[in-house]
């Protein structure tokens, strides 16, 4: 995931709100309950020792949100009385709404919730041309299109020689369409920085401007038979097709990437290129050498304590140490997201990984690739954690 959009809740100090709410519709009694939700997040973050006006803000973003925001959910993070970020979410939390008052935002959930799939377009064909579509997993826009010949583009079912030769024209329009189909999806692709791209029409036509794509971005493409370009074409169907290839698209990536922080651990030349564990994450998002950090939920050490102060950098496992480092009152707090925080402002990126019981994963939950690698082995695990 790219933490880059997270910077706001690292620019002002806390402690922060921070609330993941269900705002999928299934019927009017869950309209009905979403004030309710509301003043149920409210009254959470009071009882965890809340500003009123903190609350207020929350309660007041989340009953907006009860009129339809057209996603699964929302984040809320708040601090100081006003709303800091409110991103949407891709997926429902299971457990309605949670709240959670701390030093720092509580982000780990985020990766869950709105995980980091890619851009996909869609390439609505036809004979002639098609239309471009730029999907998120919570939004839709269009991407303009392209159109080729309309003339000739249908066949006949006589056999003389001049139909034959009309024939041969009609194919040749098609062909020469495919080709500018293709070229225009290319430049869209680098234009809109899509990851993945969604061919949908006729069978025929799909396959012809797949052919003609450079080789390069034929692995980011996929075909489906449902939907098209003709007016009424859209299908249910398709919006399953889209949203199941990115899902798959997204866990390939999480797993090439965890093996190749697996990978790293073996020491290589003397040269270890990834680490795990709290004190050596902690030791390595001091010196900014962090670039990519994987949680799993599951493991333990996520929700050890470790101290920090009011700078990123300013984190150690003891208090001590994060008041050598300069700050003055140091505090608690969960070593996920104290991580996360110094691993956004170093400009890394994060990786949550589901491990299925029995198979390998960073220890206690949380690991790290290394921008350069340490020397020798790596550091002794503390015993008592994970």
């Amino acid at each position: 995931m790219n933490l880059a959009p997270l910077a706001p809740l690292f620019e002002r100090p806390g402690p922060w709100a921070s609330v993941y709410a269900d705002t999928g519709f299934a019927d009017e009694r869950t309209v009905d309950r979403r004030p309710l939700q509301a003043r149920q997040a409210a009254r959470e973050l009071a009882e965890q020792g809340a500003d009123d006006a903190t609350c207020h803000a929350v309660q007041e973003a989340l009953g907006e949100a009860a009129y339809g925001s057209g996603h699964p959910g929302m984040a809320v993070f708040a601090a100081h009385g006003e709303v800091v970020l409110d991103p949407p979410l891709s997926l429902r939390p299971p457990q309605g709404v949670s709240s959670t008052w701390a030093s720092l935002p509580h982000m780990a959930p985020l990766l869950d919730y709105a995980p980091d799939e890619p851009l996909c377009l869609v390439a609505y064909i036809d004979r002639i041309g098609a239309d471009f579509e730029v999907r998120t997993a919570t939004r839709r826009s269009p991407a303009g299109g392209v159109d080729g010949w309309d003339w000739p583009v249908h066949r006949t079912s006589n056999a003389d020689w001049s139909e034959r030769h009309f024939q041969l024209s009609v194919e040749n329009t098609w062909e020469e369409n495919a080709l500018t189909v293709a070229q225009a999806l290319q430049d869209c692709v680098e234009q809109t920085g899509a990851g993945l791209v969604i061919l949908a029409g006729d069978e025929r036509e799909r396959r012809s401007v797949h052919e003609k794509l450079p080789q390069h971005l034929r692995a980011q493409v996929i075909e489906t038979e449902h939907g098209g370009r003709a007016q009424g074409s859209a299908s249910r169907l398709l919006d399953e097709h889209v949203d199941a290839a990115r899902h798959a698209f997204t866990e390939r990536h999480v797993q090439e990437e965890l093996s190749r922080f697996l990978a790293a651990r073996t020491p290589t030349s003397g040269h270890i290129d990834a680490t795990e564990g709290v004190p050596a994450l902690v030791d390595a998002a001091r010196e900014h050498r962090i670039a990519e950090l994987f949680l799993s939920p599951e493991g333990a050490e996520t929700r050890r304590q470790v101290w920090a102060g009011p700078d990123p950098d300013q984190i150690a496992v003891r208090r001590t140490q994060v008041q050598y480092l300069g700050a003055t009152d140091p505090f608690p707090a969960r070593a996920d997201d104290a991580l996360l925080r110094s691993a956004a402002m170093a400009g890394a990126d994060a990786v949550l990984v589901h491990p299925e019981p029995g198979t390998p994963a960073p220890l206690g939950g949380l690991g790290a690739l290394l921008r350069w690698p340490n020397q020798g082995e790596q550091p002794p695990h503390e015993p008592g954690f994970g």
